[in-house]
């Protein structure tokens, strides 16, 4: 059996999806300084590494879903994602708008979506969970019920655990932030003082 965590997490070092800079820090749009940047968009473009994350994808999904009816990608990372794992599992998808349409039907929902049918959206990653739970809320009131939401990444915040559970919403993450420093360490990308840097730096954030 793979163990998704761990080679969904070396994956994203080795192309660089995911950057480890504690002695550089990057800046956030938020204004948060940060010694991790991720771009998961970046998968797209290499065939191992996405291959990885559909299978885990819809591994996941199988597993943690059975009764999924519709893939949905959330607009627009988990959109490419959502259609492969579509394509793999034989479902119809969906895709979700960040904002509704501001012209023709203002649809925020692209593709068939009937009242009732059981969803799990798709997105690249789950910082605070703000942009995702908008796509459930609009999927929701385009009559679709919601299983959960699977990411590729999520950054463990507790921000995240707690605007789920008030949306009563599930979600799970291939791989997240103690697996990656982990894979980081162990594969000589991060040294151990570097390591307990980025721990304690999101410790702060707790």
């Amino acid at each position: 059996m793979v163990d998704y965590q761990t080679a969904v997490a070396k994956s994203l070092l080795d192309i660089a999806a995911i950057k480890l800079q504690p002695n550089d820090p990057f800046t956030w749009a938020s204004g948060i300084k940060s010694p991790i940047y991720t771009d998961n968009r970046k998968t797209i473009s290499f065939p191992d590494a996405r291959r990885i994350i559909i299978d885990g994808l819809a591994a996941l999904i199988k597993e943690q879903y059975p009764d999924v009816a519709v893939i949905g990608g959330v607009a627009t990372a988990g959109i490419p994602h959502a259609a492969w794992v579509a394509e793999k599992l034989e479902l119809p998808m969906i895709y979700v708008r960040s904002k509704p349409k501001d012209h023709g039907t203002g649809k925020q929902i692209e593709g068939l979506l009937a009242a009732g049918q059981k969803v799990v959206l798709i997105d690249d990653l789950i910082s605070t969970g703000g942009s995702v739970l908008g796509a459930v809320k609009a999927t929701q009131a385009a009559g679709g019920e919601v299983l959960g939401v699977a990411a590729i990444f999520s950054y463990e915040l507790p921000a995240a655990t707690m605007n789920f559970a008030q949306a009563a919403t599930h979600f799970s993450s291939l791989t997240n932030f103690s697996s990656l420093i982990q894979v980081a360490q162990q594969t000589g990308k991060i040294t151990a003082e570097e390591l307990t840097m980025i721990a304690d730096w999101h410790r702060t954030l707790e």
